[in-house]
């Protein structure tokens, strides 16, 4: 059964989501402080830990960065925020200190933030895998890998969390990842040619992922390149409607797919990575 350390201090809040854990199979431990989080992450096997930012005796940040200081916890340690503090700056700092994820309270209702928790759980699972799988191949393999020519993908995303676990998890299945963090540059970029996929958000400053696809499918160069988008709060069959004709291979909710699944959507598209 996975084990959650739940660092929450409001109990009407813990009642909640400790019933919502058992229900799910999952076993959560609560904490109520800061200090009282490290020492509980420090001493005990946790296979995540669920984090508030506003709590007693240190703030939710200052926990993180002692946990993801430590060369000891660093590695073992998954922490994802969990918090109503969830501005693109809230989210970018916390990453900064090593977040492993980020659930914005806001967001999600009870039942979605626990399916949110398993998504998490088994992203971490599957990252461990690969690790292994990759290892494994590393000493077995005597080809070099710079023999086989990369797949280029233009990722076009302006919150870090996501550039990092979605671009991390693409590189390492083999595919060289060019990340823009605006739509600007991201269209100049897409323009310009000289990518194999294009993934873009469709909410982006300054030009919108939409506008990105509808001038790349106006250009010699652009028709033909195959685009998964992703959206953070529409649904993708919603979604989807109102691109027909744009030629969009994929559209994902990007906080209901792990950067496992992107991989392997991406593969699809691409149609293997030969």
């Amino acid at each position: 059964m996975p084990k959650i350390l739940y660092v929450e201090d409001d109990p009407f809040i813990v009642e909640i989501y400790k019933k919502k854990f058992e229900a799910s199979g999952l076993e959560a431990v609560n904490v109520a402080t800061g200090k009282a989080a490290l020492r509980a992450a420090k001493e005990g096997q946790f296979d995540l830990v669920l984090l508030d930012l506003v709590i007693p005796e240190m703030s939710g940040q200052e926990v993180l960065k002692e946990l993801k200081s430590d060369p000891e916890m660093a590695g073992r340690v998954k922490v994802v925020v969990f918090s109503n503090l969830s501005s693109p700056e809230d989210r970018d700092e916390c990453l900064r200190l090593g977040a492993d994820g980020f659930i914005p309270k806001t967001d999600f209702t009870p039942s979605e933030v626990i399916e949110e928790v398993r998504r998490y759980l088994r992203q971490f699972s599957e990252r461990e895998r690969n690790a292994t799988d990759r290892s494994s191949d590393a000493g077995q393999s005597s080809v070099s890998s710079d023999a086989v020519p990369k797949k280029k993908i233009l990722f076009v995303e302006d919150e870090e969390i996501f550039v990092e676990m979605f671009g991390r998890r693409l590189r390492d299945e083999g595919y060289e990842v060019d990340a823009r963090r605006d739509g600007a540059s991201g269209l100049e970029a897409a323009l310009k040619g000289g990518y194999d996929l294009l993934v873009s958000d469709i909410m982006l400053p300054s030009v919108s992922g939409s506008e990105i696809v509808t001038r790349l499918r106006g250009s010699d160069s652009g028709k033909e390149v195959p685009v998964i988008l992703l959206s953070a709060s529409v649904e993708a069959d919603d979604l989807s409607g109102s691109l027909e004709g744009l030629g969009v291979a994929r559209v994902f909710q990007k906080t209901r797919i792990t950067p496992t699944e992107l991989a392997h959507a991406v593969t699809e598209v691409l149609g293997g990575k030969g």
